[in-house]
């Protein structure tokens, strides 16, 4: 048993986490004519500015040659941890993006205690050191050319398809806002005939994606999760840091609410606190997922 402790250990810890994966789906989500948009969801890359090959690896993404990057949060893992995403997201300057923050956007990481996680969603550390929220967001929106969120609501023409973008701050600090964003939405002129929807958060939490698809959300987007990081083969995720389904903790599933059900995508991330560097039974990853037009 110590052995077999041992070995596992040593796989969480020295090998799994860098085995980084493109996890690819394909899924109708779209309004009917509409043409496929390949889009390129990350999340969680918990980024410390000594983390080359995570860096390398994202960087590496480009080359799939997405039409959306969709980034759902917590890109930053240290203080400074911009250097490292700036390497790892130029290269997709151009390319059309949205996202959202993560806590770890706003706020360092501390140490905890992981099996707290057994007992409910994390809580917020009492006196967290705050990030440079202001300069990641910048760098995001004036030289990737990416659209801000948070409580925020977009039109953009992807692929040659009209899309509206809503999203929400992290429902697990309970920033989300529906009052500003169905405000930000009625600000929008009203769509045209095909116009899909697309919802983002970075918690996926039930009240939360209940909220977007009374918003007529026809695609759902989160992270923070990690999938779980430790998992259990032939079983999955133990825990999930919220309020979601164990069994939708990652990957592609659907989310159903008072007659409507609509793709989910909840990523399990590319990274991990800085605190905790494992992964088992849950590889890093990013998701290429193309939608498609509904029949």
């Amino acid at each position: 048993m110590g052995a077999v402790g041992v070995g596992a250990a040593v796989w969480g810890i020295g090998i799994e986490r860098y085995l980084f994966t493109v996890r690819r789906a394909d899924v109708a989500a779209l309004a009917p004519g509409s043409a496929p948009v390949r889009v390129l969801h990350v999340s969680d890359a918990h980024m410390a500015p000594w983390q080359r090959r995570k860096q390398e690896w994202l960087a590496s993404l480009a080359e799939l040659e997405p039409d959306l990057i969709v980034n759902t949060g917590d890109n930053l893992g240290h203080p400074e941890g911009l250097a490292g995403i700036r390497r790892a997201l130029a290269p997709f300057a151009g390319v059309p993006g949205v996202f959202v923050h993560g806590s770890n956007d706003v706020q360092a990481p501390a140490p905890r205690n992981p099996l707290n996680y057994f007992r409910g969603p994390s809580r917020v550390h009492r006196a967290p050191e705050l990030l440079d929220t202001a300069a990641m967001d910048a760098f995001f929106i004036n030289e990737l050319g990416w659209v801000d969120l948070n409580n925020a609501a977009v039109r953009l023409e992807v692929a040659g398809n009209d899309i509206d973008f809503v999203g929400v701050d992290d429902p697990h600090r309970e920033w989300d806002d529906f009052a500003a964003l169905t405000s930000a939405i009625s600000s929008l002129e009203a769509s045209p005939a095909g116009t899909s929807r697309i919802a983002v958060a970075h918690a996926p939490y039930r009240r939360v994606l209940d909220s977007f698809i009374d918003l007529g959300a026809d695609a759902l987007f989160a992270g923070h999760t990690h999938g779980g990081q430790v998992c259990v083969p032939g079983f999955g995720a133990l825990v999930a840091n919220c309020d979601i389904p164990l069994k939708q903790a990652k990957g592609l599933s659907s989310w159903s609410h008072r007659g409507r059900t609509v793709p989910l995508n909840v990523s399990a991330g590319c990274g991990h606190s800085i605190y905790a560097p494992v992964r088992f039974a849950c590889r890093p990853e990013a998701t290429l997922l193309t939608l498609t037009a509904r029949s």
